[in-house]
């Protein structure tokens, strides 16, 4: 039996290409990539993220399925894409290349003939153009090994379609951002359950990248923790020192969790209030500045000499908030 790659997020696109495939009789194998960015995972598992989705998708089409990290390697790629920004921070065509890498190699692992994925020409403006998917193929090593079975009827017949391995003539000629078409499609297919139609990526929103681009700006050797705490907090810049400050309980707690070596951590004691995280060791003047974060977004009507809490790298001492940080001074430090 005929084997392929198929790249799925869990979505509605890449959950109909599949289906297409099996249909056509063709062994599946899914990939799916999750990343620190994503806006489906969001809510976890509880609320559906697109890993979630993809296994299960898998289960429900009896398909092996492989999840894959975009780790540390692809900040990188965030850091200094050859083919540029989207809207936000986000390197669209890029990142196409660097999967669609990890689907060839894993094509070759279990022998399959070529690579389907759901991309629908015209529905994303930076990486689904005729043009983009020519260079990605390329770049990527998988030239006319590249099946979209929802818009293959707008693109030149691939290998597989030329040697017989699909049918070409049950493939679709689906463009544009409307839904209205695959939404019809799936109900030929009976693909019913898709609770994550149109995941989206943090990168390209323009609040979201300026904390992205703030990190990168500052920080060469990234960690894993760097990425998670983008997602919690309010962040800011005092003196070339990043303080991060915990908008409720729950960010707080979590917070608690991204400390890592040579950074400190302050948390109210008489009152009820954010945590912070400075990324220094010696922060005097961030503390300063960190402190009258708390002070200004308390719950309660702290005041001067409300006590905090400062520990880094397991020593730990207690002093007295002097004034809430003013507003000019906590615009000029915001990054996001």
């Amino acid at each position: 039996m005929t084997k392929a790659v198929a790249l799925l997020s869990g979505g509605l696109d890449s959950t109909l290409a599949v289906k297409l495939m099996i249909e056509q009789g063709i062994e599946v194998h899914a990939l799916n990539f999750t990343s620190a960015f994503c806006t489906c995972n969001s809510g976890g598992v509880k609320k559906g993220g697109c890993k979630t989705e993809s296994l299960r998708v898998a289960e429900e089409f009896g398909i092996k399925i492989k999840v894959m990290t975009k780790g540390l390697d692809y900040m990188e790629i965030v850091r200094n894409p050859r083919h540029g920004y989207g809207k936000g921070i986000n390197p669209c065509v890029d990142c196409r290349i660097y999967m669609f890498k990890e689907a060839k190699a894993y094509m070759a692992e279990i022998g399959a003939s070529f690579v389907i994925t759901g991309e629908v020409l015209g529905q994303r403006p930076m990486s689904q153009r005729r043009d983009a998917f020519r260079i990605i193929e390329r770049e990527s090593g998988l030239e006319g090994l590249v099946l979209r079975p929802l818009c293959a009827m707008h693109l030149e017949p691939t290998i597989p379609e030329l040697n017989g391995l699909v049918d070409r003539t049950k493939l679709f000629a689906i463009e544009g951002r409307s839904r209205t078409a695959l939404m019809t499609l799936a109900d030929e297919h009976d693909v019913n359950d898709y609770p994550c139609p149109s995941g989206g990526c943090l990168l390209t929103d323009k609040t979201f990248s300026k904390k992205v681009r703030d990190l990168l700006d500052h920080k060469t050797e990234l960690t894993k923790k760097d990425l998670v705490v983008l997602r919690s907090g309010r962040h800011f810049r005092h003196n070339g020192i990043k303080v991060i400050i915990g908008r409720d309980e729950t960010e707080n707690a979590k917070l608690k969790t991204l400390i890592q070596p040579g950074e400190t951590l302050l948390e109210p004691i008489d009152f009820p209030g954010p945590v912070a995280i400075i990324a220094s060791t010696e922060p005097a003047d961030a503390i300063e500045f960190a402190a009258g974060l708390m002070l200004r977004y308390a719950e309660s009507k702290a005041g001067a000499n409300s006590l905090v809490r400062a520990t880094c790298e397991g020593q730990t001492r207690e002093f007295h908030i002097t004034a809430p940080a003013a507003p000019e001074v906590i615009e000029k430090a915001r990054v996001c």
